[in-house]
């Protein structure tokens, strides 16, 4: 199993949202976070200038089988991309175990 995290735009969740539920992901986690990114200069809208050092994004936790974690990422990329700076990452890491509460299964059978 396969625990995929991703920060992205928070104007790109819904899309991002509909492209997993497209490829078969109906169940993750998400926080709204604020992170510290690269750019350092402020943004200028009419006149005003707008600090973007702390920049509000929305975290991403995604459990998946091995045999679908490169299907969900490219969901993920694919939707959340714009092309500009801060687009966000995508992280992934093993997961050794799993388990079902209510039942007390584990394995990869518990994600279904």
């Amino acid at each position: 199993m396969k625990k995929i995290e991703a920060i992205i735009r928070k104007s790109k969740y819904r899309v991002v949202k509909e492209a997993l539920h497209d490829v078969g992901v109906n169940f993750f986690s998400y926080w709204d976070v604020t992170g510290l990114g690269n750019e350092k200069e402020g943004h200028v809208y009419r006149g005003v200038t707008y600090s973007t050092s702390d920049i509000q994004r929305r975290y991403l936790s995604i459990v998946v089988n091995d045999d679908f974690a490169e299907k969900t990422i490219q969901a993920i990329l694919s939707s959340a991309a714009t092309g500009d700076v801060g687009d966000g990452k995508i992280f992934v890491s093993d997961i050794n175990e799993c388990y079902r509460i209510r039942t007390g299964a584990k394995g990869g059978e518990t994600l279904k």
